[in-house]
């Protein structure tokens, strides 16, 4: 058996703090839910403000950066590129984000917000207009904000910055190496911590509505905990076979099939219920949502007494719930998000799953309102509370009903495993600061407290406890986000100014000797040996004269060189920055068509000519030197190191130049 990766200074008091209150739930689950429940009412009532202002400024910061200079700037190397599709990445960050969410409140959410007493008018189309915007309010880019915060800040300083993909490493502009550190253990513990709470009450919830859908469809004769029981079982182990094959298999290809299913279902309900009245309503929808986005944003509702327990029981709920689930999303969203632009990274992130969640909603609630109203007489609204069964009693509403309820509860069951699945990944992530291979019974652990955890808390009626409890340490946690972006943004200048460094005024550029010569190499097309030739002889002879005069200085430095393709480089190592390095290697280019052709242009033989590329060790677009003598090569050389040595003398730009040393942090 593969020794554990797991690091005691996280595992150990996570563990204990996890069991601790889960037991507690479990055997006093009436005395922990009062004492929750008071503590959780405290913070709505009084510190709700926090948590507005906290979202608020989580969106604006996000839709600033998305059209900022700092837009272009991508999550890795200046010439990363994703790893994954845009289909399958949509498809992971949706289903890890929503899923179960969306399955349990499409239904539920509108109907209860229009079946509401909390608004004074009872006139049909104003509830209706109501419950619309506000669920959009709920499930759109407020919501999707609070993930993209975690997950935009965690990719960009794991693949940026080479930092360990943690919760920690957010922190890094702050904290510096503090992080490794006591500090960096009791971030992670929270966090783990917490996305273990929101795991265990969501899946919880969700066992509940599958078992439900069983129940009317008559798979299982009822809804007792023996059923439970085998249905947490069959879920979790699909889970953890998925955890175990890896992101790049079972939760990617879980994730595409349900889009998929998701999409197929929701085209059904489409068609088969009002679908001129659901497109209308739809339009109308986001043009409410566009026109009252502020007003939304902004409402306390101080001014209107009866609507706050509502509003604490809605709006101030879901934010405390999306942010108590972001470290789990976000960490999972940023481990699929390497390569992607920060513009790509927000703009696909808010708008996308917010679109099709605007939807969703849409389509599903407002067409169990359009049947409770014109054909099932108020029978819909009357289930309003028991969102458990609610979705399936809708669908006897539509045409093929009992298999549109084997597809929901499918679609619930793959949205289950998914959200486990990388609910596990997420939580071995971080109890092993990010490392990268694990023994498979680790990772079944995870799946395992998960189930057992599930189970008892169901069996006791614990779930509500334990979901106050994660409701609470929302309150930290959106403190800590606040923090996230002071540390971004400080990351952000530095990242700037250092692509944006010029060189010395004091560089002489070329000063037309041997302009002859070059004009010769200007019309030249070469030949992948003549390059070879060049790195060879012109580059190997800067380079050797550079290496004597820096060790006349006492500067160690070496020369590197390669083969396929042939490159060569001049490297000066260092402990604590990023080593400088300055290199040639042998590129090609196409040449047009209408160049070949051109009878004015000498030496041009075939569509492909290659030239000598500089590169350097820190991801900057290189450039064409072949017309470069030895002298200037030598000068060139010289301006890169001079640029070199004015960053990493400037404090501030410590923690972007060490990405060496965060490579050797274990």
């Amino acid at each position: 058996m593969r020794k554990t990766s797991l690091k005691s200074g996280i595992f150990i008091p996570s563990i204990i703090f996890i069991s601790t209150v889960s037991l507690i739930s479990v055997f006093f689950p009436k005395v922990a839910e009062e004492l929750l429940n008071t503590i959780q009412n405290f913070i709505f009532v009084n510190l709700n403000w926090i948590y507005v202002w906290s979202v608020t400024i989580f969106v604006i910061f996000l839709i600033y950066l998305m059209f900022s200079k700092y837009g272009t700037i991508r999550l890795g190397n200046n010439d990363s590129r994703p790893e994954y599709s845009f289909f399958s990445w949509i498809s992971m960050l949706f289903a890890a984000g929503m899923g179960i969410g969306l399955m349990y409140f499409g239904v539920a959410e509108p109907m209860q917000h229009y079946s509401s007493e909390a608004f004074t008018s009872n006139q049909y189309i104003s509830r209706v207009k109501n419950a619309q915007v506000y669920t959009f309010f709920h499930w759109g880019i407020h919501a999707w904000a609070i993930y993209g915060i975690i997950g935009l800040s965690l990719s960009y300083f794991a693949y940026r910055y080479k930092l360990p993909l943690s919760l920690r490493s957010g922190f890094y502009p702050l904290l510096k190496e503090k992080i490794n550190g006591k500090w960096g253990n009791a971030i992670d513990v929270f966090a783990l911590c917490s996305t273990f709470f929101g795991i265990t009450t969501t899946l919880g919830f969700g066992v509940v509505q599958v078992n439900s859908g069983l129940e009317i469809l008559g798979i299982v004769p009822d809804t007792s905990f023996v059923y439970q029981v085998f249905i947490v079982g069959a879920l979790v182990s699909l889970s953890i076979l998925s955890a175990v094959t890896g992101v790049d298999k079972g939760i990617k290809i879980l994730s595409n099939i349900n889009i998929v299913g998701v999409s197929c279902l929701l085209l059904f309900v489409l068609f088969a219920g009002p679908t001129v009245y659901l497109i209308g309503s739809f339009t109308e929808g986001i043009g409410n949502y566009i026109t009252n986005f502020f007003s939304l944003t902004f409402n306390t509702h101080v001014y209107e007494e009866e609507t706050l327990p509502w509003f604490y029981d809605w709006t101030i709920l879901y934010w405390a719930w999306w942010i108590s689930w972001s470290p789990y999303v976000g960490l999972f969203i940023a481990k699929i998000s390497k390569g992607r632009t920060i513009r790509e990274f927000i703009g696909a992130v808010l708008i996308i799953p917010t679109v099709f969640n605007f939807f969703w909603m849409t389509v599903f609630g407002n067409s169990a309102i359009w049947f409770d109203r014109n054909v099932a007489n108020g029978m819909l609204s009357e289930l309003a509370s028991n969102p458990d069964a609610l979705m399936f009693r809708f669908l006897e509403y539509l045409p093929f009903s009992t298999i549109a309820s084997f597809v929901v509860i499918i679609i619930i069951i793959i949205f289950f495993v998914t959200s486990a699945d990388s609910g596990i990944y997420v939580m071995n992530n971080i109890a092993t600061k990010n490392a990268k291979h694990s023994p498979k019974w680790q990772i079944a652990l995870w799946g395992i407290l998960l189930a057992v955890l599930s189970l008892l808390l169901l069996n006791a009626g614990g779930l509500n406890a334990l979901q106050s409890m994660t409701l609470i340490t929302a309150l930290p946690f959106s403190i800590i986000m606040l923090l996230f972006i002071v540390s971004f943004v400080k990351a952000l200048i530095i990242d700037g100014a250092y692509y944006d460094r010029n060189f010395s005024e004091s560089v002489i550029p070329w000063s037309g000797e041997f302009w002859k010569e070059r004009l010769k190499r200007i019309v030249s097309f070469k030949d992948r040996p003549s390059v070879e030739q060049f790195i060879q002889t012109t580059v190997h002879d800067a380079f050797s004269e550079l290496l004597k005069e820096f060790a006349a200085n006492g500067i160690n430095a070496k020369i590197n060189s390669y083969e396929n393709p042939k490159k060569m480089e001049i490297e000066i190592e260092y402990d604590r920055v990023n080593n400088f390095i300055y290199g040639v290697q042998s590129q090609s280019k196409l040449v047009s068509d209408y160049l070949l052709a051109e009878d004015n242009i000498p030496d041009v033989d075939e569509n492909k000519t290659y030239f000598p590329k500089a590169y350097f060790g820190d991801s900057r677009e290189g450039y064409d030197i072949q017309y470069f003598t030895k002298n200037e090569l030598i000068s060139d050389v010289l301006k890169h190191y001079e640029r070199f040595l004015g960053i990493i003398s400037e404090e501030r730009n410590e923690m972007f130049i060490s990405s060496n040393a965060h490579k050797k942090v274990k």
